[in-house]
């Protein structure tokens, strides 16, 4: 396509909201008309689709459940007066709390303020409150936020060592739906043992936000937790940014959680608009149909031109990811559904794999997302004429342009400035595109059985682990690690036995293993 043509091109497909100064432009995604009208009535459907489910339709038939995080920017669409009211309510509960925490009237015990937060949560828990606390907290935040979000002994160490000096003036925020998801409870317990490690009571210094009558629930108001936070069923974790769990967080840091939740709500109004070329959300969907052949066969990889936009690729991995990647669809039928995203910033990553993007293997699209302010205030020249940010800007323009030559796809996605705003905004947009694209393949969006089988097994290898050392324990002597699977009665899981005694070995936990590291079946095992 010649340069006329594809400056014609841009314009028939740009889109732009003047509310937000955000613009879409898919222009250099390979679609033409009629691939365009072929899809219309699966986006009829998927408008509809989104239609039932902001009404109160259960989107998620495995656990029964709406899903209703659009209502968190908007509780008047509720779908009863109590659940509006308990929207808006909770907000002003966050917003107070914020409030109490930056002014004093909250304090530690042994300190006038709180001067630090430790985050636990993990998947959607922890990625939504990082992306944001990275894209938004000021340089010098009222209160500075620390992440646990695995189950990583010497990650959680190095927290707790950051903070040593000031666990005193620390705030706990334990984020947990249903209060017995392994990673939070661990970063829990031991978070506390630290705490009593210091002389400190934990309760003093502790948030739940959780379910209502979880396990944590309970635990923090039989222990008068300083306080307690509701998560909703109907809002699940990768969309839950604008809840609880989320703004909690924010505001602690002082971020504007009502701007955050206002651009969110301006543009979930774009987005319900049930006309494909006006809708930013269905024009992500269709240039991701597009580039997979609607079965994702092409990876999304995401290029932030932004220092603070550093993790949204890894926000938008889980969204997309957990989201999408289905084995069956809404018919059980077996479809193995997916779009996989990776990614990181420009332009540092471009010397890492636009090599590869330009040359390499075609199997992707990329995602651009441009921000058009450079910085505050003005910005010296580099060069004659040019500042660091005519340089950043035509490295965008420049890859862009380098990958549609070779015949490599992209969207672009530009907004004013990175604020609470825009980046509220962002968050809508990919949520609801998710959701749309959904409907185009025919998959549950709000469900995730792959994580949930994850979670089960992790729970048979700790049983495993548990007969193990029984049988260590009665024999009182050196077996081979088959005889210790077949005492165990596990013969067929003989290399699980193996993986769980080497781990406990080399944590010096009272399992010796003798004899050839490099030969496992030649080994003998005992209690040390």
């Amino acid at each position: 396509m010649d340069a006329k043509a594809l400056w014609q091109r841009y314009q028939d497909w740009l889109y732009f909201h003047e509310g937000l100064g955000l613009y879409l432009d898919i222009s250099r995604m390979r679609f033409d008309d009629a691939f365009v009208e072929s899809l219309q009535p699966k986006f009829d459907k998927a408008f509809a689709d989104m239609a039932e489910l902001e009404k109160g339709a259960i989107a998620n038939p495995d656990e029964n459940r709406m899903v209703g995080h659009y209502w968190l920017r908007n509780p008047d669409l509720a779908p009863t007066p109590e659940l509006t009211q308990e929207i808006v309510q909770t907000l002003e509960q966050i917003e107070a709390f914020a409030e109490k925490v930056h002014t004093g009237a909250i304090h530690p015990p042994k300190s006038s303020r709180f001067t630090d937060i430790i985050s636990i949560g993990i998947g959607g828990s922890a990625l939504g409150p990082q992306f944001v606390a990275e894209a938004l907290a000021p340089d010098f935040p009222p209160l500075k936020i620390h992440f646990i979000d695995n189950s990583d002994p010497a990650g959680i160490d190095r927290v707790l060592s950051q903070l040593q000096n000031h666990l005193s003036s620390t705030l706990v925020l334990v984020i947990s739906k249903s209060g017995g998801t392994p990673e939070p409870r661990n970063g829990m317990i031991e978070v506390k043992k630290a705490y009593a490690g210091q002389n400190l009571e934990f309760a003093k210094y502790a948030v739940a936000i959780t379910g209502a009558d979880s396990n944590l629930d309970k635990v923090a108001k039989s222990e008068n937790w300083l306080a307690r936070f509701s998560m909703y069923d109907w809002v699940g974790g990768r969309t839950s940014e604008m809840s609880s769990v989320g703004l909690v967080p924010a505001a602690l840091q002082g971020i504007d959680v009502r701007a955050m939740l206002d651009g969110a709500k301006e543009m979930d109004d774009a987005t319900r608009v049930a006309n494909l070329k006006n809708n930013p959300a269905a024009l992500l969907a269709l240039a991701w149909y597009f580039s997979g052949n609607g079965k994702g066969e092409k990876d999304m990889v995401v290029l932030p031109y932004k220092d603070s936009l550093l993790l949204f690729s890894r926000y938008l991995q889980q969204l997309v990811m957990e989201s999408l990647g289905k084995e069956k669809d809404l018919d059980g039928k077996t479809v193995y559904q997916g779009i996989a995203v990776y990614g990181n910033k420009g332009s540092t990553d471009q010397h890492a794999y636009v090599q590869q993007l330009r040359e390499g293997v075609p199997n992707f699209f990329a995602t651009l997302i441009e921000v058009l302010e450079d910085r505050q205030g003005k910005s010296i020249e580099v060069d004659p004429g040019v500042t660091s940010g005519d340089y950043l800007s035509g490295f965008l323009l420049g890859t862009r342009q380098a990958l549609y030559e070779n015949n490599r796809d992209s969207i672009t996605v530009s907004i004013p400035q990175v604020n609470a705003r825009t980046v509220g905004a962002l968050i809508a947009l990919y949520e609801r595109a998710v959701g749309l694209y959904a409907s185009l393949v025919n998959v549950n969006a709000y469900h995730q059985p792959g994580v949930e089988a994850g979670k089960k097994a992790a729970a048979v290898i700790l049983d495993l682990q548990k007969r193990v050392l029984e049988v260590l324990q009665k024999e009182q002597k050196a077996l081979s690690i088959t005889e210790v699977a077949d005492k165990a009665g596990v013969a067929d899981e003989v290399e699980a036995v193996y993986k769980i005694l080497r781990h406990l070995h080399a944590n010096n936990r009272g399992v010796v293993l003798t004899g050839d590291l490099a030969k496992p079946g030649s080994l003998t095992v005992s209690l040390g």
